[in-house]
């Protein structure tokens, strides 16, 4: 069965994820996290996608972004992913693949599920046991999310900023929504959703999608199709 192809809408956010070939390492120390960053942050500007949210986990990364071009989210993982196998490469003595085939990604309903995805990014390195607060683990958008630090990666959305009127009101209600973390529920939604490339959000959502593009937005029911009596 064909692939489809990668949903990509302009102007609507997209849940990003790329992950190193069979589970490795796509960082070995912090100069790596950082060269990493640098080409996030310049091919960001070249193909004008706007960061929301990131986390450079040891063996994949999350974005939150939203491209401002029809081609413009593939064309920056693409420069970023080769820009950065060439330097992994190279100043660790290796060669061969780094990323475990294509990323995966999907567009998510900015009013249900945006803050929502911010949070599962944050919680990431929390969950997986490196941290034990998602404010401890530097390399993320979470500290400056707080106002702890100032990211210039980090593009905020209209939703983060209509948590409050000021920054300090903006960031005690974010550092609220990830305090309370979130149920299996919603993060295997994310996860899931991600991973299979089908958009996520309400019906209204979905419908207003299908007036953009022609692929498929969610997924098929299982088993045969019904045959039709003539």
């Amino acid at each position: 069965m064909a692939r489809l192809p990668r949903l990509t809408v302009t102007g609507y956010p997209h849940h990003v994820i790329q992950r190193g070939n069979d589970r490795q390492a796509i960082v070995r120390d912090d100069a790596d996290r950082e060269r990493l960053l640098s080409l996030v942050a310049e091919h960001a500007a070249n193909f004008k996608v706007a960061l929301h949210a990131y986390v450079i986990m040891d063996n994949h990364v999350h974005f939150l972004a939203t491209p401002e071009t029809d081609d413009g989210l593939p064309k920056w993982m693409q420069a970023v992913g080769r820009s950065y196998v060439r330097y992994f490469n190279a100043r660790h003595h290796r060669t061969g693949t780094l990323w475990e085939g294509r990323y995966r990604s999907n567009l998510i309903e900015s009013e249900r599920y945006l803050l929502a995805c911010m949070v599962y990014i944050d919680l990431n390195p929390v969950r997986a046991g490196m941290v034990e607060h998602s404010v401890d683990f530097k390399w993320s958008s979470h500290r400056h999310c707080l106002g702890l630090v100032s990211d210039r990666l980090v593009t905020p959305h209209a939703l983060f900023w209509g948590l409050g009127n000021t920054p300090f009101a903006r960031e005690a209600a974010y550092r609220e929504l990830v305090q309370s973390g979130m149920g299996h529920s919603e993060k295997e939604k994310l996860t899931q959703s991600a991973l299979s490339g089908w958009a996520l959000g309400s019906s209204d959502f979905v419908s207003e999608l299908r007036q953009l593009t022609t692929r498929r937005l969610l997924p098929g029911r299982a088993g045969r199709p019904v045959k039709k009596i003539k």
